[in-house]
């Protein structure tokens, strides 16, 4: 017997609406942007009461909602479990691809919004950008959009050079992250 067959996962899957969605292997490009982010989020919340959680943690939100956020950030412990976690993160980052973009941009962020996720980034590793929207007074408002941008956009250089080139983490006064960190070593 081969031993590679020994383990197996189970496949992903996400709940929304009720609805069973399977979930595509991610690009190399896609797991790239995530695992920086979750490295940035663990690095810098190290000793802190904040806990950083990376792809392949499920996050149940409602009877209907089952997600699988590819990064995440909990202040409340208590609503880590062994089978995930219970209840809205302080924030979540979706990375989006072509299968999960409709998705990523309309119904989950509706969800993450009523559910009370107090940041939501929406990241485009082919734009080299990211979104990033604050929950106010119940309602999702874009705090940032910036961006490394590819030269194939056809953006002058003053317009690149006007983009934000950090994103800043709002649970923390200190806490920005580089671009340059979060999309380096795509392809």
């Amino acid at each position: 017997m081969n031993g590679n067959l020994a383990y197996q996962e189970e496949p992903r899957e996400e709940l929304l609406n009720g609805k069973i969605f399977m979930m595509a292997s991610p690009s190399v490009n896609h797991s790239t942007v995530a695992s920086n982010i979750y490295y940035a989020f663990r690095t810098y919340l190290k000793g802190k009461t904040c806990r950083a959680f990376n792809d392949g943690v499920d996050v149940y939100l409602t009877e209907d909602d089952r997600v699988i956020p590819d990064a995440m950030i909990i202040c409340n412990k208590n609503m880590i479990a062994l089978d995930g976690i219970h209840g809205a993160p302080d924030l979540i980052v979706e990375v989006l691809s072509p299968s999960t973009a409709k998705n990523d941009r309309g119904y989950k962020k509706d969800l993450y919004e009523q559910s009370g996720v107090k940041e939501y980034w929406i990241v485009d590793p082919a734009m080299r950008s990211i979104e990033a929207y604050l929950l106010e007074d119940g309602k999702y408002s874009l705090k940032d959009f910036c961006g490394l941008f590819p030269d194939n956009l056809g953006l002058t250089e003053k317009e690149k050079s006007e983009s934000k080139k950090e994103i800043p983490v709002s649970l923390y006064d200190d806490f920005c992250i580089p671009l340059e960190e979060i999309f380096q070593n795509l392809f």
